[in-house]
């Protein structure tokens, strides 16, 4: 008897809200998002959250309406925006790689990403694969759960709106994506250009120097030493730009006016 007086109206509508805000977290956010996780187990992983987070979760009296259902889409606006903002810091690191393809002369050599279905140079893959690792390493699968945990104390089911500073945020991400991505690859243009510039006067003074032949290995060689080199420092900035976006999510989505 118990057990029925809990399936309630109340406590129905709180376990749809939940589970369509955690729903949207699987569905938009880094690693738990990726393709080859099996639609079953991210299904499965919802219903767990959902049952766990429970207890912590508020609602309004609800009411069984249209109203409802666009309750129902805001909690899943609520998980893609908060995701966007993170897949934008991993966004910036393979566009990094897509700069870093081009000077390479790797533009041609795309696969497709297992994480997205897109096709992408494969140097954008490696360090987009390279960035998850350092994101499960600092334990940011466990903030991204931790930020849903913490949302629920903050933001009421079903009461969620975008703000408009949250989409100033989301503005000023996008065009990070281009400035911060091409400050990282820059490095490696300006090796290559040098290398241009060296290998331009080299066959100037010796018109048998094939340029085909020796120059292009060298730039790749040359553009994957300087990679090496930069490459922790890439991955650090990289976890100060999860980190940042984190902390800046609790101004943006949860102080409500």
């Amino acid at each position: 008897m118990e057990f029925v007086n809990y399936l309630g109206d109340k406590n129905v509508a709180t376990f749809m809200l939940l589970f369509a805000r955690l729903s949207g977290m699987i569905v938009f956010f880094p690693f738990f998002s990726h393709n080859n996780i099996p639609l079953i187990i991210k299904t499965t992983v919802v219903l767990l959250l959902t049952m766990f987070l429970f207890p912590l979760a508020q609602i309004n009296i609800p009411q069984y309406n249209s109203f409802f259902i666009l309750q129902i889409i805001s909690e899943i606006i609520f998980g893609m925006i908060a995701g966007l903002a993170v897949q934008l810091v991993f966004t910036i690191i393979q566009m990094a790689g897509e700069y870093m393809s081009f000077t390479m002369g790797f533009t041609m050599a795309s696969v497709i990403d297992p994480s997205s279905g897109a096709n992408m140079p494969i140097t954008s893959q490696i360090l987009g694969l390279i960035a998850l690792l350092v994101f499960l390493a600092f334990d940011g699968h466990h903030l991204i759960l931790l930020f849903m945990s913490y949302s629920l104390d903050y933001i009421v089911l079903g009461e969620f709106y975008p703000r408009e500073n949250l989409l100033k945020f989301i503005n000023i991400s996008l065009l990070n994506v281009f400035i911060i991505g091409f400050t990282m690859g820059f490095p490696i243009l300006a090796i290559s250009l040098l290398a241009d510039l060296i290998f331009g006067l080299l066959m100037k003074t010796m018109p048998q120097f094939n340029l085909l032949v020796v120059g292009f290995p060298i730039k790749i060689v040359l553009a994957f030493a300087v990679l090496i080199a930069i490459l922790a420092v890439m991955m650090k900035y990289f976890k100060e730009l999860i980190l940042k976006v984190f902390t800046n999510m609790q101004p943006l989505f949860f102080v409500q006016n």
